[in-house]
């Protein structure tokens, strides 16, 4: 928030603070459960939840949207419900079925890809089965900044030789010098997949490089990492590309944060990567914010003291998720 007169106090986010840990069905980044705080304001709870080894500046850009969500303005809402994507971890093809069953119908799937420790045939395995058991659908894939600009390229040429053609390639490379190679070497090929950026836009001093450098076709948009609904919006109206809103492996809290800025986009032509509420085994409310059909309702959640109660985090991590709080609040502006 950038009014530091409208700020909460620290002890007004504290009164109701909850921590809780929250078992995933499979192993997403390397983690089995998400650890996040949870606190409430005017409007409804909000979610902090920025990754643990996060360093305290960039965990106070999450605060600063989770203090927003439930202590500042709601932007208008243009939709009531918001059509999202499956998402596939970097299982094995065996468990492909298993976890992608559990989003319900869908038509397009999120598929993740270098992994640390797997291979890019383990890679093409995954995906290959993916288009076997749901042929009709639409692929996407994200490598988190896994693969350089010649492994990318091979990867899609890779593909493209199987019939395999992807809605859109999310983050191949680490950095914009090399997401533009590689969008300059797809140019020049008879090859046409887009490349929507995420890391280059949430983790940037300037979210704008990445457009500036003609480095992407598609942002990808976090409200969280990004401080927040009018800040992502800012972005979105600045950048003047496609944009995809998606989550951080968010409880349904957060999730109900990113529905909300989906739902404030003038234009929105992809399927959002909101429904990972699937990928948890345990949520904060009693109506989760799962897809039915293929979308979200855009709608602040309501949460269960008992589900709180059921998932509260050890003693020893609650205090250790109070002294960064106390910290990251003194980095807010």
């Amino acid at each position: 928030m950038s009014n530091q007169s409208s700020r909460p106090a620290l002890t007004d986010l504290l009164s109701s603070a909850r921590v809780v840990s929250l078992p995933l069905r499979a192993r997403f980044r390397g983690v089995v459960d998400r650890e996040v705080m949870l606190f409430e304001g005017p409007n409804g709870w909000a979610e902090w939840s920025p990754f643990l080894e996060y360093p305290d500046e960039e965990a106070a850009v999450w605060l600063s949207a989770a203090i927003e969500f439930a202590f500042g303005k709601t932007p208008a809402l243009l939709r009531d419900r918001i059509a999202v994507n499956a998402t596939l971890p970097a299982v094995s093809p065996d468990q492909v079925e298993t976890v992608l069953s559990r989003f319900g119908s869908f038509g397009t799937v999120k598929i993740k890809v270098a992994e640390p420790g797997q291979t890019p045939g383990q890679d093409v395995d995954r995906i290959v089965t993916v288009r076997k058991l749901y042929p009709e659908a639409k692929l996407r894939l994200d490598a988190n900044g896994g693969w350089s600009p010649e492994l990318s390229f091979s990867f899609i040429k890779a593909l493209a030789g199987q019939g395999i053609q992807l809605e859109y390639l999310e983050q191949p490379c680490k950095t914009v010098d090399e997401l533009a190679r590689l969008r300059q070497m797809i140019a020049e090929s008879s090859f046409n997949v887009p490349i929507a950026a995420d890391e280059s836009v949430r983790k940037a001093s300037d979210p704008m490089l990445v457009v500036e450098a003609e480095a992407a076709d598609i942002l990808v948009l976090k409200a969280a990492p990004l401080g927040g609904l009018s800040r992502a919006l800012e972005i979105a109206r600045g950048a003047g590309l496609p944009v995809v809103v998606s989550s951080a492996l968010d409880s349904s809290v957060g999730i109900s944060m990113g529905a909300q800025l989906a739902a404030a986009l003038p234009d929105l032509r992809f399927d959002c990567g909101l429904g990972t509420a699937s990928l948890l085994a345990g949520d904060v409310t009693r109506e989760p914010l799962i897809p039915v059909d293929g979308f979200i309702d855009v709608r602040r959640v309501e949460v269960d003291q008992q589900k709180l109660d059921i998932f509260e985090a050890e003693d020893h991590r609650i205090d250790w998720w109070i002294d960064r709080l106390d910290r990251a609040f003194k980095h807010l502006n």
